[in-house]
């Protein structure tokens, strides 16, 4: 390190990652040789496609391996478009979609090109943690908008209507929600447009979870409620949680043009493109079976009944069933006062290394989320090893006093 360099604004505002320093000594022990349970992964534990591998290395030996333009192949955003007409009931043409490195750099993007200086972002809090760090480097102001348990951590117009300011230029929805499993009906959404609509504010919709909903209604996307809606929203999707491709980053935005266009511009100084390899993947996972998407829906419904069945018998644990997405977000207050194996339990931080350090099972603080009050686990993991972290951690919370 160079004595004496000062590093950017930017830079020191941004918050490191709640997780971090679970995730930590969670890897510590495993190289001890201590078996730890990890609920804490948000990638799917099931394998890419056989047909979706097939493509990428068709497309290697082919020498599908140069530059492509930065809004994405043509192919892969005809294939999006495909997408959002079949499934989502939206219309768009390739110059309103781009593909982009996951759908995080689509939501990064997105606000780069919207939020200028004390723009106001507002976010529902339970929120994914990059949402806030994210605006702070466009120099917007995160204005948070909490949800609870009792309203299945879900935004009301009512609750939306009363952030808003002269200044409020972005709502960032995300649903099914990340980390608490929430999602909305058509009318619930169709509410929140309405406040948007009234208070000249853009949406950006981040479905990445979108297949990952398990007790009927299916998704409906908020751009498809009416052309005012389409005309100020930016969809972000990806194939990371739906065709299990976390590590081949293919993320995409659609919506309108002159967004679009910015962002397009913004990526070719940025990044260039994504990969071209899971570019020409990514047509195959959009357009190709959709089998092992099911297949995987129905082993993940499993899983998420078991775990809340397992954990609403547990002492100190509060919860509601997640429709969606593939974590389970307990309130975990009332264990706070409380002590286990001698070590007293003030806040969620303290629980998730005592469950840690005694149970050797890794969950996440939820702190990291906006919602001190809860702990986040994700249930992407086989049920044998869900069943053994479920043993240790009811073993664990039944000796709190």
């Amino acid at each position: 390190m160079i004595v004496g360099v000062k590093l950017s604004q930017r830079a020191t505002a941004i918050t490191p990652s709640a997780t971090l320093a679970v995730n930590n000594k969670a890897n510590q022990m495993r190289a001890q040789g201590i078996d730890v349970v990890n609920f804490g992964v948000g990638e799917p534990d099931f394998d890419t496609p056989a047909n979706i591998k097939a493509k990428a290395i068709e497309a290697i030996e082919t020498g599908v391996t140069k530059y492509t333009p930065s809004a994405g192949t043509m192919d892969i955003r005809r294939a999006i478009v495909a997408k959002l007409k079949r499934e989502n009931g939206l219309d768009y043409q390739p110059a309103q979609v781009m593909a982009c490195v996951g759908a995080k750099q689509a939501i990064f993007l997105a606000l780069q090109v919207l939020v200028d200086p004390d723009d106001e972002v507002l976010i529902p809090s339970p929120y994914w943690v990059s949402y806030p760090e994210m605006v702070k480097l466009c120099q917007g102001v995160p204005v948070y908008i909490q949800t609870s348990l009792d309203n299945e951590f879900k935004l009301t117009a009512e609750a939306l209507s009363a952030a808003c300011t002269p200044r409020s230029k972005v709502l960032v929805l995300n649903y099914p929600n990340n980390p608490s499993g929430s999602s909305y009906s058509r009318d619930e959404l169709l509410a929140l447009a309405q406040v948007c609509v009234d208070n000249d504010i853009v949406i950006i919709s981040d479905e990445v979870y979108e297949h990952l909903i398990y007790d009927g209604g299916g998704h409906v996307s908020v751009a498809a409620l009416g052309p005012e809606v389409y005309e100020r929203t930016v969809t972000t999707n990806g194939v990371s949680k739906a065709y299990a491709m976390t590590g081949w980053r293919l993320g995409y935005a659609a919506g309108p043009q002159d967004i679009i266009s910015a962002m397009i511009r913004l990526q070719e100084h940025m990044n260039t493109n994504t990969s071209s390899i899971t570019q020409y993947a990514a047509v195959e996972a959009l357009a190709g079976p959709q089998e092992t998407v099911h297949e995987m829906v129905g082993e993940f419904r499993r899983r998420r009944d078991y775990m809340c069945q397992r954990l609403a018998a547990m002492p100190g644990i509060k919860l509601r069933v997640p429709p969606g997405a593939f974590y389970v977000f307990p309130d975990v207050s009332a264990l706070f006062g409380k002590t286990i194996r001698g070590r007293k339990i003030t806040n969620d931080m303290d629980l998730v290394d005592v469950v840690l350090t005694e149970g050797h099972v890794a969950v996440v603080p939820g702190g990291g989320f906006g919602a001190p009050d809860n702990i986040r686990l994700s249930y992407a993991t086989s049920m044998e090893r869900i069943t053994t972290g479920m043993d240790r951690l009811e073993a664990l919370l039944r000796e709190a006093r």
